[in-house]
């Protein structure tokens, strides 16, 4: 689904790579909406850990999270700048079968605030689907004040559709989930900008709602709109989103969609430079040769063409073109990185890259 962040998406992706950003450290517009307070953010390369797999078969399942806890810290240490875990209740395709263990979100990053110290938290992509926008508002919120002002908010129109009929979830065609998911982060930035916030939709309402305590963040936790969908997601990214997050697909369509952002932007009165994009690695790193060509091979065939690995040294170079061509935060998924070395060795390309 071209709006969507689907199974076979949730690896990782690859190409070659130059290394310094030009472009300069903006000042996040204000949105045109009462309350709203401008983000800023540096334009340095950073890296994200996502753990969409909480598989460990050496580990009983009262050691599962100390394992999650484990990676959490070796990314930290290693200089990560963010954490995020997938809102799924049961196991994806692409990363294992349906029976595989999954923990729900909020709980999740809740306890991992108290067991991290700078690293942002959050949920990649929330499906909107899920839990009442205004609910999501509430737990980000909880998880600013917590983790002492380290949430972000990561949304989506969702689609997983097996899962929604196992556990009872409603599953509207595409067309009302953007409609949605529009709605939903009308609401959530209210709640985050506002003392007290009021919106009638076709979907959601709230009126008058409170929000206290108010998030850490001046402005709430940053909005990240997941999906590259040219039609309704970029739109929805330009209205709503503090960063984007897509996959590898070649620089010429990551070029293409950035394109399509800023018109979407442009079309509203927006700076696109106040977008800050991040994607899925392009670029797997491993110890050495044999071990980045091994990870390759995890890589799903239909993805493979967009994929490179090597060591931090390599690694570097293949992600330069991605660098100069504005691409600031990179996520690796944790089923590539299972140890806290691995991880490690990723910090290694970070530090080469400037982060």
């Amino acid at each position: 689904m071209a709006d969507e962040q689907s199974p076979g998406q949730v690896l990782a992706g690859i190409g070659k790579g130059d290394v310094r950003l030009a472009v300069p450290c903006r000042r996040r517009q204000r949105v045109a909406r009462r309350g709203a307070v401008a983000h800023t953010y540096a334009m340095t390369p950073w890296f994200s850990l996502h753990l969409p797999s909480y598989t460990f078969p050496d580990s009983p399942p009262e050691r599962l999270f100390d394992r999650i806890v484990e990676q959490a810290r070796a990314a930290e240490a290693a200089g990560f700048r963010q954490i995020t875990v997938m809102d799924h209740l049961n196991q994806i395709p692409g990363i294992g079968p349906q029976t595989d263990p999954m923990l729900e979100s909020a709980s999740t990053l809740a306890a991992l605030a108290r067991e991290t110290k700078t690293v942002r938290l959050g949920p990649q992509v929330s499906g909107v689907t899920y839990r009442n926008p205004a609910l999501l508002a509430k737990i980000a919120t909880t998880l600013d004040v917590i983790s002492g002002g380290r949430a972000v908010f990561g949304m989506g129109a969702a689609w997983f559709e097996a899962e929604h009929i196992a556990l009872g979830f409603d599953f509207p065609p595409i067309k009302e989930r953007m409609d949605r998911l529009d709605e939903a982060l009308t609401i959530v930035k209210a709640m985050f900008t506002q003392e007290r916030s009021t919106f009638h939709g076709r979907y959601y309402r709230i009126e008058d709602a409170i929000n206290v305590p108010r998030p850490i963040q001046p402005g709430g936790p940053r909005i990240v709109v997941g999906g590259g969908g040219e039609q309704r997601t970029l739109k929805i990214a330009a209205k709503h989103a503090d960063m984007t997050h897509w996959f590898p697909l070649g620089l010429e369509t990551l070029a293409r969609k950035t394109e399509v952002l800023a018109r979407h932007c442009e079309e509203i009165g927006r700076d696109p430079a106040t977008v800050e994009r991040v994607m899925a690695t392009p670029v797997m790193v491993a110890a050495t040769e044999a071990e980045a060509k091994a990870m390759l091979e995890l890589v799903p065939p239909d993805r493979r063409a967009f994929v490179s690995a090597g060591t931090p040294e390599q690694a570097a170079e293949m992600l330069r073109p991605y660098l100069d061509a504005g691409f600031t935060g990179f996520t690796f998924n944790n089923p590539m990185l299972r140890t806290p070395e691995a991880i490690a060795v990723a910090g290694e390309l970070l530090r080469l890259i400037g982060g």
